[in-house]
Formats: structure tokens, C-alpha cells, sequence
């Protein structure tokens, strides 16, 4: 396992700080995340780094996030081309703030990446939605290639 502090480890996290942007890997204090970030993978984290539940086993911020950046979701595919990543995954934390639990972020995620790198295929590990299927239909319907669901 490889300790943070590589120098592509360095790279991504200035890459991440500069464009505002959130992996799972550092809000989870992730031990494998030396090792990934060396090999240029990471899990983006979007809709910030402040989830409305607080799950005992979870490392994440909870509490009161701040209001969702409508611009993230154009930021993660330069991220992307940045990386070069042929794989791009997904996940967030919850937002039972917002009135479709972060659906719209999501979806308008795929499709940016979809839409500058076509060749990369994209995996999401969304949250319950609180059970709405209107919000796991928006998701679906920008065709991530692999829909997976965390466990909250």
C-alpha cells in the first residue's frame, strides 16, 4: 500500500483543491488512498463534503452542507481529461436538503463527462434518494454505465 505523498498523489490533491472539488478517498480518510492516487484513480465525491445524515460508521462531515455549486458538475470532467481516467466514478453525499436529493447533480455529471470524454465509461454509487423514483429515474436516464447504491 503506497502513503500519501507520492508525487502524483501531490498532483491530484492540488488538482482537487484547485477546482474545488471532493473525493470520497480524503472525506472517508480512505487508508488505500497512497496507492489509488499514485495509479491516477480516485471516486469524486459531488454535491460538497457535507452530508445531511450522520451514519456512526461513517468518516464524512455531517451537518448543514452549503448550497450546492451548480458549476461542480462541469469542473469533474477537466478533472477527468486532467487525469486522464478511461473509468470515472461517482458518489456523494446525502442531500435530503435538496428537493431531488441530488439527482440533477448526478445526471448533469454523466452527461458532461459523456460529452468531453467519450471513450470513458462512468460509474455512480448514489445515495437512497430517500426512495424517490422520480430522482433515481433522472440519474438513470443519463446512462451511467454502472448504477451502483450506497449504503446509508
Amino acid at each position: 500500500m503506497g502513503a500519501p505523498g507520492g508525487p502524483n498523489y501531490l498532483r491530484l490533491k492540488q488538482l482537487m483543491r484547485d477546482m474545488d472539488l471532493h473525493t470520497v478517498c480524503e472525506e472517508a480518510h480512505c487508508p488505500n488512498v497512497g496507492e489509488c492516487w499514485e495509479h491516477g484513480t480516485a471516486t469524486f465525491m459531488i454535491l460538497g463534503d457535507v452530508c445531511t445524515r450522520n451514519c456512526a460508521y461513517c468518516a464524512v462531515a455531517h451537518g448543514r452542507p452549503p448550497k450546492f455549486d451548480p458549476a461542480e458538475p462541469e469542473r469533474v470532467p477537466e478533472a477527468c481529461l486532467e487525469m486522464r481516467l478511461r473509468h470515472v466514478v461517482l458518489t456523494s453525499v446525502d442531500r435530503d436538503d435538496l428537493p431531488d436529493f441530488g439527482a440533477w447533480a448526478f445526471a448533469e455529471t454523466i452527461r458532461q463527462i459523456k460529452q468531453r470524454l467519450p471513450d470513458s465509461s462512468v460509474e455512480v454509487l448514489v445515495p437512497d434518494f430517500q426512495g424517490k423514483e422520480d430522482s433515481i429515474r433522472t440519474v438513470l436516464e443519463a446512462n451511467p454505465d454502472i448504477y451502483n447504491h450506497n449504503t446509508e
